[in-house]
């Protein structure tokens, strides 16, 4: 069963990123699931730190990036969800490539939800897992 409340798709998801430092960074949407939302990021020059690795912020930009659509879109219409906590543990660099995230949800209250945001290199190795909290907002 699919937890979106609003219509979504990769388009919609890129987009609405237009002109934003999602689009500078060249994150791409990649799928839209049932419960869970993927996209991609280059390990190149404006990503990486200066010793040569993805940079950990941008990591949490990814995983920031993933969690904020998924549960803006998992909202009733009219509600929004903002960022209250993020955290991310960085478990293996990234020189070269590209990082995919993936995100799904572990808790969709009806004031809060939690989605975790799991970044793997293109071997498929674990790179960063991060979990996002969201207040939800309901409308004016």
């Amino acid at each position: 069963m699919s937890v979106w409340q609003q219509p979504i798709s990769v388009q919609t998801l890129t987009t609405l990123c237009t002109n934003t430092a999602v689009s500078h960074l060249g994150i791409e949407f990649v799928a839209v699931g049932e419960d869970s939302i993927t996209a991609r990021l280059p390990v190149n020059e404006r990503t990486c730190q200066p010793f040569g690795l993805l940079h950990g912020g941008v990591s949490v930009v990814l995983a920031e990036t993933l969690g904020s659509c998924a549960a803006n879109f998992a909202c009733a219409p009219g509600h929004r969800a903002v960022g209250l906590d993020i955290n991310a543990n960085h478990l293996k660099g990234v020189t070269s490539g590209w990082v995919t995230g993936i995100t799904r949800p572990v808790h969709l209250g009806r004031t809060t939800q939690v989605w975790q945001i799991e970044l793997r290199n293109e071997a498929g190795e674990l790179s960063c897992v991060s979990r996002i909290t969201m207040a939800i907002l309901a409308p004016n």
